[in-house]
């Protein structure tokens, strides 16, 4: 194991709430970026600040009366504002990559490319089309925003564990830039995720979404461990999108 594989020694800070809001957002914070391994502890409050936003302006929406769709509709584009995008950019270049490609080096190669292939377009629509759905449904039954919380908690408390289990596919990137976070901060993660989420919903919708990401997180970074033989930025990204989906799914069958 080379020194950037290896993980780096685990101390919570502070000031590792603004390294990951700079990290996975977009908001206007100072942040600097010397410790980002040991600060994945802190991605599900990075969730937390774009799931607020979100619920916010999906709140003022169901003031207005303006229907679930709209109210989802609303809740999407602000999520898709403050991260940047970022994770559904991952999913379209994984998509692109992983089935793009018959080898290693040609998949990571497409993935690296900055257009958007056949299997970048289809994922991306299907995602929106059951982001849209669920988030529909969850309005309606008047529980969008406690549904946004804990999606975007528990979907990102998934990453630091990928980021830890899985080696990196490639020798450059935003991933291997980052380095390998130590398991503590990926368990204090989890804490962190399953907490919060347990008060703002509750303890069986929480168990419920937490084993959907899980079941999520662990199919993805299979795929990614046998196509391209671990994890990149994109495969992060990805595997975010997908977990905040499965949680979603599962909030949606739950007000059914």
């Amino acid at each position: 194991m080379t020194e950037q594989e290896k993980p780096a020694a685990f101390r919570p800070h502070g000031h590792d709430i603004a390294t990951t809001l700079a990290l996975l957002t977009r908001l206007p914070v100072r942040a600097k970026f010397n410790r980002t391994a040991q600060a994945v502890w802190a991605f599900p409050l990075a969730g937390l600040a774009v799931a607020v936003i979100a619920g916010a302006v999906a709140t003022i929406a169901i003031w207005l009366s303006l229907g679930a769709s709209l109210t989802a509709a609303f809740a999407i584009a602000t999520g898709v504002i403050v991260t940047g995008a970022m994770h559904e950019d991952g999913l379209a270049d994984s998509a692109d990559g992983l089935w793009g490609g018959w080898e290693k080096e040609r998949r990571l190669e497409i993935m690296h490319d900055s257009r958007i292939g056949t299997y970048g377009v289809l994922a991306l629509i299907l995602a929106m089309l059951i982001r849209f759905s669920a988030l529909s449904t969850v309005a309606h039954a008047g529980v969008i925003v406690s549904a946004l919380l804990a999606a975007a908690m528990l979907s990102r408390a998934v990453i630091p564990f990928t980021m830890t289990l899985l080696p990196h596919a490639r020798t450059d990137g935003l991933s291997v830039q980052t380095g390998r976070p130590p398991r503590r901060a990926a368990v204090l993660a989890a804490i962190i995720a399953l907490v919060l989420s347990w008060i703002v919903v509750g303890f069986v919708p929480t168990v419920l979404a937490a084993s959907s990401c899980v079941a999520t997180g662990t199919i993805v970074g299979a795929v990614a461990k046998a196509k391209i033989g671990g994890q990149t930025g994109d495969i992060l990204g990805a595997t975010q999108l997908l977990c905040e989906l499965a949680a979603l799914v599962t909030f949606a069958a739950l007000t059914t």
